[in-house]
């Protein structure tokens, strides 16, 4: 009877121990009761992510195309406000006010999409205290200014270049933020070096390029605008 005990609990403690390590994130030990495995297949979800990206991107282009007015840089710039926007708000957004993303069984498909990311950081499936707040704040207080930025691009606003500037330096903040608590905290979340460098490297690197190029862009602009506005008052006394 003694034996028959120590099988069933030894059994029981397998079971548990792989019920615990049933996901494929890293750490190994990291606590997702419920959790479902994805359902969509890798290939599917980027072509998926990659085609909606490229409708919004040649929508934008085409559209803006219409206004002769409008420089081929501007247009670029009203691409990318747009296709960053809608990420923040619709990705980033979901991630943020969906805490129990990784238990869904629907294959719903921004489920499935940070399921998939998670092997890259499992702090979005860990729910990260640092990681929901960052993505909370862009997608609430930065995505509907990027679609606003698509708008006074397209209208010649004069607040165009301040809106960009301000939004392409919350955005470095970020990432900035979302890289070094990373590392303070071991930098050990990716389920393999692939993973690592395809998901957590190259896809945020260029939420670090380009805000960078954009911000020195309209400081050039606003600083010479100032300068040339002092240079008028100069003149005129």
């Amino acid at each position: 009877m003694g034996h028959l005990n120590q099988f069933l609990f030894e059994n029981c403690r397998r079971d548990k121990r792989r019920l615990k390590m049933e996901h494929p994130y890293v750490p190994r030990d990291l606590q997702l009761p419920g959790y479902v495995p994805v359902s969509l297949s890798q290939s599917t979800i980027l072509t998926v992510y990659g085609l909606s990206s490229l409708l919004v991107v040649s929508l934008v282009w085409f559209l803006s195309g219409r206004s002769r007015s409008i420089s081929k840089l501007d247009r670029l710039l009203m691409c990318w406000w747009a296709f960053t926007g809608l990420t923040h708000i619709i990705l980033e957004g979901y991630f943020a006010f969906s805490p129990e993303f990784y238990k869904d069984k629907t294959g719903f498909y921004l489920a499935e999409v940070w399921k998939e990311y998670s092997k890259g950081d499992s702090r979005y499936a860990g729910r990260d205290s640092a990681i929901v707040a960052v993505e909370g704040m862009t997608s609430v207080l930065e995505g509907p200014p990027c679609l606003l930025a698509v708008y006074a691009i397209a209208k010649g606003k004069g607040y165009s270049y301040i809106l960009q500037f301000a939004i392409s330096l919350g955005q470095l903040y970020g990432t900035f933020v979302y890289f070094i608590t990373a590392y303070l905290e071991g930098d050990n979340f990716s389920a393999s070096p692939f993973y690592y460098y395809a998901y957590y490297v190259l896809a945020n690197s260029f939420w670090l390029l380009i805000p960078s190029l954009i911000a020195i862009r309209c400081w050039k602009k606003i600083s010479s605008a100032v300068q040339s506005q002092s240079q008028k008052k100069n003149k005129i006394r």
